[in-house]
């Protein structure tokens, strides 16, 4: 049940109102947008919440309990708000939004009506569809480790312990040729090892990618081979930093990393084969290990 701020609960009760809806989209870089619904700009909290955006909802749904309630955000693309080349990049994947009824009158009556992330996101040639899934949408998704021979953990994370800011697994780099939609050639990385930088990520600093990172898939040399292609075309000189990266195999993390201690699989969990297999005369089945 909402809790009305008592200014907001006297202007409802009054008869006639003033109101308006607002939407705060916070993406994940940062940045904050406001929308509304209103005929004028609204701000608070800091943020304009702008009036010519063509930001409109659907009907707000609600259900009891668990359940996830949805409702679809609709608008135009326009240059100087949400853009098709921001949406294409995913730059809005998973942002947070923030719907609010508010008495456009005075800012300050205002209530928190919905929260939740942006989930699915079509679009087409002058307009795009978001759907603002609720907070109970978390539950939906897997959790919990992951049982298997190649380590559980992301290079670089708490539970790692490799310090990727080391300037033994970073570099960085320039684009120097541009070899079709998932090759690159990078200067910075010519001394490096073949497969150094396999796994690892390479994040834009500079160019029509700015801000974007997108996961290598293979190193050899100065060239590296992307595993997606990347929403804009990279031109020659654009900037970027590469961080290393790891195949999840215990032999590099030991051999490589020198981080086996911190190793987060089990290289030694029987197979199928193991599971699957039945004793036979003359397999020596002494009681001795088997690992």
């Amino acid at each position: 049940m909402k809790t009305l701020p008592p200014a907001l609960a006297a202007h409802l009760a009054g008869g006639v109102t003033t109101l308006a809806r607002c939407w705060l989209i916070q993406r994940r870089d940062g940045v904050s947008l406001g929308f509304t619904d209103h005929d004028v700009d609204l701000d608070f909290d800091g943020v304009t919440f702008h009036a010519d955006s063509g930001f409109t909802a659907s009907a707000l749904e609600s259900q009891p309990g668990l359940a996830v309630s949805n409702v679809d955000l609709e608008g135009a693309l326009r240059s100087d708000a949400i853009t098709e080349a921001d949406l294409a990049a995913g730059r809005y994947d998973d942002a947070e939004c923030r719907l609010y009824l508010v008495n456009w009158q005075d800012a300050g009556q205002r209530v928190l009506l919905r929260r939740g992330h942006i989930g699915e996101v079509t679009r087409g040639r002058s307009g795009y569809s978001a759907e603002l899934r609720g907070l109970a949408h978390r539950l939906d998704q897997p959790a919990g480790r992951l049982f298997e021979r190649r380590c559980a953990w992301t290079l670089g994370d708490a539970r790692c312990g490799i310090d990727l800011a080391a300037p033994a697994f970073r570099a960085a780099v320039t684009v120097a040729a541009v070899e079709g939609r998932l090759g690159l050639r990078v200067g910075g990385i010519d001394d490096a090892a073949d497969g150094t930088y396999s796994h690892g990520r390479l994040s834009f600093t500079a160019g029509v990618n700015a801000g974007l990172a997108i996961e290598v898939a293979e190193q050899r040399g100065a060239r590296l081979r992307l595993l997606l292609p990347l929403p804009g075309m990279p031109a020659v000189g654009d900037a970027g930093v590469l961080t290393a990266g790891c195949d999840r195999r215990f032999a590099t993390c030991g051999a490589r990393f020198g981080n086996a201690v911190n190793f987060g699989g089990f290289p030694h969990m029987p197979g199928a084969d193991f599971v699957l297999s039945y004793p036979n005369q003359g397999d020596g089945n002494d009681g001795a290990s088997l690992a």
